[in-house]
């Protein structure tokens, strides 16, 4: 039998990595607060796996601790939800106009500490997601070794609705 399928009017595969600027164009973040630098699987709805390369010059070093850098647990936990949120948002061509927020942590646990020089490989896992609403489970290695863990509660909103309204920004 032979083939009758046409690759030029197949869908384009989806995308299963992400550079720094695939990322730009789907997450609001930007520095200091973009906590993944590249993704190096994605496999839409289900999972993600993004690195961030943790460095001195990260400014939170600064305060936390002053002659012992230890990256915060809770942006740990942030990285999980921005890599989820680069998961959730590939699956919306009006990206633009939407926001994933953190709705909720569960059961976070942290394991060992994150300093400057260790990469950060963040693995989230979709486990319910239904239209607006979901909940991710999140690992993050070093190496081979478990760091931190947590279930992350997140809802996609449209960006008009977080803006302020026009009579705020006008101090009426």
């Amino acid at each position: 039998m032979t083939d009758t399928t046409h690759p030029a009017t197949e869908a384009p595969a989806a995308k299963t990595t992400l550079d720094i600027n695939d990322i730009l164009k789907i997450l609001p973040h930007r520095f200091p607060f973009l906590l993944i630098d590249r993704v190096t699987e994605l496999t839409r709805r289900e999972r993600i796996v993004a690195i961030k390369s943790v460095t001195i010059n990260e400014p939170f070093f600064a305060g936390h601790f002053p002659n012992l850098p230890i990256m915060p647990g809770v942006l740990i936990v942030e990285a999980m939800a921005q890599a989820g949120g680069v998961l959730l948002l590939t699956e919306f061509q009006d990206r633009d106009e939407k926001l994933v927020l953190f709705t909720g942590i569960e059961r976070a646990r942290f394991r060992r500490p994150v300093v400057p020089g260790d990469q950060l490989r963040i693995e989230v896992q979709v486990k319910v997601w239904r239209g607006t609403a979901g909940r991710m489970e999140g690992k993050a290695y070093v190496g081979d070794k478990l760091v931190a863990e947590a279930s992350v509660s997140c809802r996609l909103v449209d960006r008009s609705r977080t803006a302020p309204s026009q009579a705020a920004e006008q101090g009426s």
